[in-house]
């Protein structure tokens, strides 16, 4: 396993954001990194008409460019849409130049000292948000800034420089490090490529994959039934017609958060497509109507107001194990993808379930294809 600061730079950050938005804190998190942001300005220009002195011709003009591109910052935030990763990336490198501009023009050093602690924001943001690269070049200007106001404030008090100096490492060191362990151990640095990046649930091939292991996992004496599901959202062109490509977005953001806290903590669930989800369970009997007319109901209680054809295959997971788990999979994706079609043609927000199909792997045709239940 790689430790929390090794390894190449990871793609967490899309990873991060769509937890956030698949469980409603997107705006939340925006709204107080501005405030962060807006209240670095504020003490920024506060500073200018302190009693501050500072060094150069040109401190204020300097210090009021800094309080400037805080409050662009703040507005950036503030969109309607959560800034990509490499917009994120240019705030953190802007915000490295602009602290040390900000600290190193204040004559007094205790000033300038005491603005260096601004940098454990920028560097937890990093260390949550971004990769090891990017945080390790904040990390170098942070020691670099804090070393140059240390040497300063050496000749005013040596006891207070190195203790103002050791305050402050510790300071980067724990905002570095609480973050990054909240990514290691959160799983959102290994599972950064397996996760779709609008909703935070799996991805196709991930899907495939941890449901291909809970095929292997299970005994071949154990009777319990798979179950796939597959989730549509109805008239979903008509949607986005409507409400844009935003709109659209917000659809799918609440159907997936509408899925993952309606379905039980194993099961596996994935956006594959525009408006198609799969889910992925195990039950004791094939009927497996309560948990999909659950999840039929929290889509349409979603505050869009948007309903969902399902179609659902159960099957008994003995045969299964024998078999190649992708090949399985495909065959019952498909049937699935059948039934769901089926209930959009019937007029849509309803299921149609296929139990125990005769699937095409087994070479010993003995179980029935039921008719589909309404």
């Amino acid at each position: 396993m790689r430790s929390a600061f090794s390894g190449r730079p990871a793609n967490q950050y899309y990873t991060l954001t769509a937890l956030l938005a698949a469980r409603g804190a997107q705006t939340c998190t925006a709204r107080v990194i501005a405030g962060c942001v807006f209240t670095l300005g504020l003490i920024t220009l506060g500073t200018i008409s302190s009693s501050a002195r500072f060094q150069g011709n040109i401190g204020h003009e300097l210090l009021i460019a800094v309080g400037i591109l805080c409050f662009v910052s703040t507005f950036i935030w503030l969109r309607h849409r959560w800034p990509t990763r490499t917009e994120s990336a240019l705030l953190v490198v802007i915000t490295a130049v602009a602290i040390p501009i900000g600290t190193v023009i204040l004559a007094p050093p205790m000033y300038g000292l005491l603005g260096s602690s601004s940098f454990a924001l920028i560097i937890g943001y990093t260390a949550l948000f971004h990769g090891p690269r990017l945080l390790a070049s904040i990390l170098a200007v942070a020691v670099a800034t804090l070393a140059y106001q240390g040497s300063r404030m050496v000749h005013v008090d040596l006891q207070l420089a190195l203790a103002g100096v050791a305050l402050m490492l510790l300071l980067y060191v724990f905002a570095a490090l609480s973050c990054r362990l909240v990514v290691w151990l959160s799983g959102t640095e290994a599972d950064a490529d397996a996760v779709e990046p609008l909703t935070g649930l799996l991805n196709r091939d991930a899907f495939y994959q941890q449901t291909a292991t809970l095929l292997a996992s299970r005994n071949r004496d154990d009777d319990r039934y798979l179950v796939i599901g597959v989730v549509n959202i109805d008239s979903f062109a008509a949607v986005v017609a409507v409400a844009g490509n935003r709109g659209g977005n917000r659809a799918r953001i609440a159907a997936g958060q509408a899925l993952r806290e309606t379905v039980r903590r194993d099961a596996i669930v994935g956006h594959v497509g525009d408006a198609e989800f799969f889910v992925a369970d195990c039950f004791t009997t094939p009927d497996s109507s309560p948990l999909i007319e659950r999840i039929r109901g929290a889509i349409a209680a979603t505050p869009s107001g948007m309903t969902a054809s399902i179609g659902v295959v159960s099957t008994p997971l003995r045969p299964l194990v024998e078999h190649p788990p992708h090949q399985i999979l495909d065959e019952i994706v498909a049937l699935a993808t059948t039934a769901m079609y089926e209930a959009r043609r019937a007029g849509g927000n309803q299921a149609r379930y296929v139990v125990r199909p005769n699937l095409s792997i087994f070479d010993d045709e003995t179980d029935g294809y039921d008719t589909p239940m309404l």
